[in-house]
């Protein structure tokens, strides 16, 4: 079997991994469309390449309003590599204590809202204590982790803790123990990673039980479309009304900061 079919033979298992959590998709979707439907916000955090699964989420074509993307550049400017803003910093930063709290600082976090958390391993600092600080703060908090790699993993938080562990609900993306699949002859460690395969099928089964529910209710969301299926007046009418209503619903996160209660 070649390398390629090899990937693909394990990229067809995740879908397997993926399918066998249907309940607790639905359960997250639940959870989320409840959020969004309340006018509040689903917060989405993703450190190092887990970023992938956060903008994945919203914005892209068929994603819709609802979802706070929370993107730290510091966290996740993977392309210069070495020297200033380089992937070294990027990592150890990655397990600074605090940081996440910091990060939240910035949104005056309500009642009701939910939050997806994705971290491979589940093991760095900054993911455990932004799914700690949404607890802390009563945010239902879901867990997208790859579970072989994680519980293999050895924890960086103070205390121990893996992000598994301060979740209300925890995902698998099925990847395996050091996220890549492929064996090649000769070569003494594998290629060619799934984590961000199988979190993509989860994030997106999730958005399209989410995106049900809401039509369900009454209140369809409204969909970023490209101009090729639904005419290029009507997708710029998409695009503006949606982010129009991204705009309004992150105006009340903004609003509450420093006001004593």
């Amino acid at each position: 079997m070649s390398p390629a079919e090899q990937f693909l033979d394990h990229s067809a298992a995740l879908l397997d991994r993926v399918r066998a959590q249907l309940p607790e998709i639905g359960r997250a979707a639940d959870w989320f469309a409840e959020t969004i439907l309340s006018g509040q916000m689903v917060h989405v955090f993703g450190s190092g390449h887990s970023r992938i699964l956060v903008e994945e989420m919203w914005p892209r074509y068929g994603s819709f309003p609802g979802f706070n993307p929370i993107v730290e550049l510091s966290l996740t400017f993977h392309n210069l590599v070495v020297g200033a803003n380089g992937q070294r910093q990027a990592m150890f930063l990655e397990n600074v204590s605090g940081l996440a709290a910091r990060i939240l600082r910035n949104f005056d976090l309500k009642t009701g809202d939910s939050a997806l958390v994705v971290s491979s391993s589940g093991c760095n600092v900054v993911p455990v204590e932004m799914a700690e600080e949404f607890q802390r703060r009563g945010v239902r908090v879901v867990a997208l982790v790859s579970s072989a790699h994680a519980d293999a993993s050895t924890s960086r938080h103070p205390a121990g803790k893996k992000l598994q562990d301060c979740a209300d609900l925890v995902l698998d993306t099925g990847a395996p123990v050091g996220d890549a699949m492929v064996r090649i002859d000769g070569l003494d460690t594998p290629v060619a990673p799934g984590s961000t395969i199988g979190g993509c099928l989860v994030v997106n089964a999730i958005k399209a039980e989410v995106a049900q529910r809401l039509t369900a209710a009454g209140q369809p969301p409204k969909v970023l479309t490209a101009g090729a299926l639904v005419g290029s007046e009507r997708a710029t009418e998409l695009f503006e009304a949606a982010y129009d209503e991204h705009a309004r619903r992150l105006a009340g996160y903004y609003a509450g900061l420093g006001v004593a209660n």
